[in-house]
């Protein structure tokens, strides 16, 4: 599958280990290329899709002056969305606790936005999902953020790990956008390139 993609050398630009997880399923060859210090900011009026979008084209962008004509860079960035807010990573455990508060016994969404680079052109799109927590109590969420690594998640947290199992009562979109990439819809536009 994917023979149109065999004149790339594909790069994942994210140490994510659910990213790498969820690349690694489409069972195409790639290699993990990371940059320190990428802005990840963006202008606070915009849209809350075009929030992860700006920043997966930011971090794209970064690579654009040390690209090789036959690579095929792929970014991401996910937010978490409630109330207006974004929630991203955590500061320290207290704000994890905090976040999690937020999303206990609410619905949110989860909005992923994947940048597709090469040295001729630039190609972006967004997908979300809308989850729905169950209430979780203060040991709960205390037990999570104590055993589990929210640090490096937005929201403060990880659909595939405890937590998921325990708090989430729906889930409205895709799954896998929730975990850091819609690999479905990357597969999709993996397929439409020339």
């Amino acid at each position: 599958m994917l023979d149109n993609l065999k004149k790339y050398n594909i790069i994942l630009a994210s140490n994510s280990p659910r990213r790498k997880e969820l690349l690694s399923g489409l069972g195409i060859d790639y290699v993990v290329k990371t940059l320190p210090d990428i802005d990840e900011s963006f202008p606070v009026d915009l849209n809350k899709e075009d929030i992860p979008v700006h920043i997966s084209v930011n971090k794209a962008n970064a690579y654009r002056d040390i690209m090789k004509d036959d690579e095929l860079i792929i970014t991401a960035d996910t937010i978490v969305w409630k109330d207006g807010e974004v929630l991203g990573k955590p500061e320290d455990s207290e704000d994890a606790k905090a976040m999690l508060h937020k999303l206990s016994g609410a619905t949110h969404l989860v909005i992923t936005g994947v940048c597709l680079t090469t040295k001729e052109w630039q190609k972006h799109f967004s997908a979300t999902s809308e989850v729905t927590f169950a209430h979780l109590s203060d040991d709960e969420i205390e037990y999570y953020v104590d055993h589990y690594r929210p640090m490096d998640k937005a929201g403060s947290y990880g659909v595939q790990e405890w937590i998921g199992y325990v708090a989430v009562e729906k889930i409205v979109g895709s799954f896998y956008n929730i975990m850091g990439l819609p690999i479905q819809r990357l597969y999709t536009e993996l397929k439409r390139i020339n």
